[in-house]
């Protein structure tokens, strides 16, 4: 069977309007002359799978991956697609399923798991083959695809046979998205895919964070193989077979002119006369690729200078004992009400505040200025768009509130009705068409697994499970990134290094681009610079004690993004993992900053994963600190960026409670992350309360935990946990302003009835308690602002508005993972409302802030503020609180939370109803072990 490309880049949409009725023509001619539609000489014969016979899970393992599984495209296919809306075969299977869940989950048994789920079994049963095929003609590796859902099935002899097959795949599921990264952790995109300002946007984001070299990206490689012996000759071996099979199907694909269709939409291939090139994948491109992922997902960190800025304003409005009381009651470091993922209270110390704090080098008031990376715009980087982009990626870039997202369910043997354990989890990893995951199952020597990896890595499978046992991740955010003021000398680009002044390196990446049928962004060009230190890029400038300094950002992962590929090839060697100790010391040669799971017939685990330095004595991790040795990571050394980290017994880990949760929350007592927001009131309440009664009920059932995640993935947190508190203060005395009174009976409808963002019926594109939720979404950010603006000040709740948004509704454009992304509820102010309210009340608060706020602690002049501003929000239209955008009109309540696949290529899908779930998820429960 052919497999198929998108289209475009990471614009948000096909930027095609103009021309796309003309070049129907040209796709007439295309399928016509060039074959476009169907591949030539890929023959795939449909035979029976052989039963797979270690597979222990007895058909009670499933997954799902919206929108499906065939990310690529032809020519013709991405033309009917954005002309008639058909969809390639297995390009979107997956999200019906998927986006049923949300009203059908009421209704779920076990039977009907998979109704909204794919069977996760290994193998394919037989009648359920839909092609097999020897990729390049080799003998030693067999690619099935299933009819369900086109998933490829790697079975191979050797083990280059079956990594070859596994690039293979890839290929012919991810080549164009593929590319679109490699030339993202380059900084390389918009010469690639065009120059629209969300590629600018992109490419910025990650430069910025991991301006690499050639060199740079190879000299990983070599040192991740050469630290691990023969596990690291292995991986180097299995990256050289990966690469092999991509290449294959490069070649393949192009003298068969079945290649993703993007490349012509973006002028890298003709259509016609098939001129232009292909580029093949090499070892760097896979670092360049893991390096995206590892920025994205698993770098915790950051924000230092936004901490010191919010600090040094408490201070200004308090005085320095009473402001640093009152930033520390907001940054609630290690709140004794927070959620936690390891409840039986045990203590993991990290990153805590020390008692005599040394080395700090906060900047001098209003000299902070952020370090350009962008230089000499041309054309259309001049634009406002284009410059409103870059300061928007700059912002988030430098932030502690990095993605979270993903969330786990996990319930031992002891809870549930089997007596094996439960475990429902999975990454939130965002929505794109195509993904960025994409599945498998792999079958070789040394290799036993299926489920998901990311597009370009997929060598092995990153979350999943292997014959006996499933594993999973969240990100976990614990801070492996420091802030170093490095003092100036000679000049703005020579620095102190250990008493010499030493020149900083400039590392620069020139990019133009021109209008292509896929963007049709004017021409332009720009170039990005940043300049590099011992202790990491420049990030920001500023003065310390007058004395001019740059803050660098200096990460543990940064040089070493390809050191985690050693854990997750323990993870898939079924010889290695046999029970929960094994699976632990797999995820300890991960140095991504993650939360792993485990769960097979017997045993559930867990384990926090990344490189935590171990920070001199005294020094803060929350604030800037002066480059110097004494204040430099334990055993630091520059040139290879390693130190000494934290030994695996201090991190957080547990075999065998009762069970786990984790939503981005915190995952132990004293174990600090480095996000603010760990409060009383976060998203990960939503599944602890869940599941908690489930287990107190004891007989867990997948069916019941299921259930307990998509009634999640449907709350309003702000709702459930924060509401019941406002409208016990507006209802402390008779509200007699009637559009009030009328918005608080709504609003404690809704919360009778659930408080879930849900849909009338199933399709009905359409909210129950609509007005509820509108008054709650117009209220939120007013309340918020009036409840704690007047006691702090307008400087000091900016600066408080910088460390942690107020809001992230599923409809907010303003928060991290921006507006239609699912993810929401991670970033607010929740807990402050929550800890501010109930002191007000007079209840008990364990960890409160240092002051009341809401009416100064009166509860009249408190409620006066909510009436005010509920009354403020009643009056304000649909249209206001959801204004559009260019996927929904304005007023439009459903369409402004729906979920949308944003387009990574040229296939484009309808949004979804919205969803606070994973993007791949998986439902297990072994009944036997080898």
């Amino acid at each position: 069977m052919p497999r198929r490309t998108p289209r475009n880049v990471l614009s948000d949409r096909l930027r095609t309007p103009r021309t796309l009725s003309g070049f129907l023509k040209t796709a007439s001619i295309c399928v016509l002359i060039a074959g476009c539609l169907s591949p030539l000489g890929q023959a795939a014969a449909a035979t029976s799978a052989p039963t797979a016979t270690n597979d222990y899970c007895s058909g009670q393992c499933s997954d799902i991956l919206p929108p499906g599984e065939n990310g690529n495209a032809t020519l013709a296919q991405i033309l009917l697609n954005q002309a008639f809306g058909t969809q390639p075969a297995h390009a979107e299977d997956q999200l019906g399923p998927y986006a049923n869940l949300a009203t059908g989950h009421p209704g779920l048994t076990d039977a009907k798991i998979n109704n909204f789920f794919n069977d996760a079994s290994f193998g394919v049963p037989a009648g359920q083959v839909a092609s097999t095929e020897k990729p390049a003609g080799r003998t030693d590796v067999t690619i099935v695809r299933d009819k369900k859902t086109g998933v490829p099935h790697i079975t191979g002899t050797t083990r280059y046979g079956t990594e070859f097959g596994a690039g293979y795949a890839a290929g012919q599921d991810r080549l164009w998205l593929m590319d679109v990264f490699r030339h993202v952790g380059r900084g390389q995109l918009t010469g690639f895919a065009g120059g629209a300002p969300a590629n600018q946007g992109l490419e910025q984001e990650f430069y910025r964070q991991a301006p690499y070299t050639e060199a740079d990206l190879q000299a990983q490689i070599d040192g991740a193989v050469a630290r691990n012996g023969e596990r690291g000759q292995q991986a180097l071996a299995d990256v050289t077979a990966y690469l092999d099979g991509i290449n294959a199907y490069i070649d393949a694909s192009d003298s068969g002119r079945y290649f993703p269709g993007e490349y012509v939409l973006t002028g890298h291939k003709d259509s016609i006369t098939n001129a232009g090139t292909i580029d093949h994948f090499k070892v760097t491109d896979l670092v360049a690729l893991a390096s995206v992922v590892g920025t994205l997902f698993g770098s915790g960190g950051g924000g230092e200078v936004n901490n010191a800025l919010s600090l040094i304003a408490a201070q200004s409005k308090y005085g320095v004992e009473e402001g640093t009381r009152v930033w520390e009651s907001f940054r609630e470091r290690n709140d004794p009400e927070a959620v936690l993922t390891l409840h039986d209270g045990q203590r993991f110390p990290y990153a805590t505040r020390p008692d005599s704090p040394q080395g700090r080098a906060l900047p001098d008031a209003g000299s902070v200025t952020q370090e350009p990376l962008v230089y000499d715009r041309t054309g259309s980087a001049g634009t406002a768009s284009a410059k409103n982009s870059s300061t928007a990626v700059a912002k988030d870039t430098l932030s502690s509130a990095r993605r979270g997202m993903s969330n786990a369910l996990v319930v031992s043997g002891k809870h549930t009705a089997s007596g094996h354990p439960v475990a429902v989890f999975g990454p939130q990893t965002g929505y794109f068409a195509p993904q960025l995951l994409m599945l498998q199952e792999i079958q070789g020597p040394g290799i036993s697994a299926r489920g998901a990896s990311f597009a370009g890595l997929s060598m092995y499978v990153e979350l999943g499970r292997g014959q006996d046992y499933s594993w999973s991740a969240t990100t976990s955010g614990q801070d492996i990134i420091d802030t170093y003021a490095v003092e100036l000398c000679q000049d703005d680009h020579h620095y102190l290094y250990r008493g010499t002044c030493t020149a900083m390196e400039q590392v620069e990446r020139k990019n133009a681009w021109k209008p292509t049928v896929a963007d049709g962004t004017a021409a332009g060009s720009y170039a990005m610079r940043v300049w590099r230190t011992k202790y990491g890029p420049v990030q920001y400038r500023a003065t310390v004690g007058g004395k001019k300094v740059a803050y660098t950002t200096l990460r543990s992962s940064y040089l070493h993004e390809a050191d985690s590929i050693i854990g997750f090839q323990l993870l898939n060697d079924p010889g290695y993992v046999k029970g929960p100790e094994d699976f632990q010391k797999a995820a300890q040669h991960i140095n991504f900053t993650f939360n792993w799971f485990y769960a097979d017939s017997a045993h559930t685990a867990y384990y926090n994963s990344g490189d935590n330095p171990v920070r001199a004595t005294g020094v803060d991790a929350e604030f800037p600190v002066w480059a110097q040795p004494a204040y430099e990571w334990r055993n630091w050394d520059p040139a290879a960026n390693t130190a000494d980290y934290t030994p695996a017994s201090a991190h957080p880990n547990s075999i065998d409670q009762d069970y786990y949760i984790s939503w981005n929350n915190k995952q132990a007592e004293a174990y600090t992350a480095a996000p603010w927001g760990e409060g009383s009131v976060h998203r990960g309440d939503l599944l602890d309360d869940r599941v908690s009664k489930l287990v107190a009920q004891g007989g867990v059932t997948r069916t019941k935990l299921v259930q307990a995640m998509a009634d999640a993935a449907l709350a309003d947190l702000r709702a459930e946990d924060v509401l019941p508190k406002l409208l016990k203060v507006v209802n402390s005395a008779p509200v007699t302003d009637p559009t009030a009174a009328a918005a608080a009976t709504k609003l404690q409808t809704w919360l009778g009835a659930g408080a879930k963002r849900t849909e009338t019926s199933a399709g009905s594109k359409k909210y129950a308690d609509a007005d509820a939720i509108r008054i709650l979404d117009a209220w939120w950010p007013l309340l918020v602002k009036a409840e704690f603006e007047p006691g702090l000040g307008s400087d000091l709740y900016g600066a408080f508005t910088a460390n942690l948004p107020v809001d992230e509704a599923p409809s907010a454009g303003h928060g991290p993972t921006g507006s239609h992304a699912g993810s929401s509820f991670q970033y607010g102010w929740w807990s402050y409302v929550d800890k501010d309210i109930r002191a007000v009340l007079g209840e008990p608060v364990q960890g409160g802030l240092s002051r009341k706020y809401c009416g100064d602690g009166s509860l009249s002049a408190c409620r006066d503020a909510l009436l005010g501003t509920l009354k403020q929000a009643a009056g304000l239209t649909a249209a206001q609180v959801y204004p559009g955008d260019d996927l929904c009109s304005a007023g439009d309540q459903w369409c402004a939370d729906s979920i949308q696949q944003r387009t990574l290529g040229g296939i484009k899908h309808g949004n979804i109803s919205w969803q606070n779930r994973p993007t791949y998820q998986q439902v297990v429960e072994y009944t036997s072990h080898r």
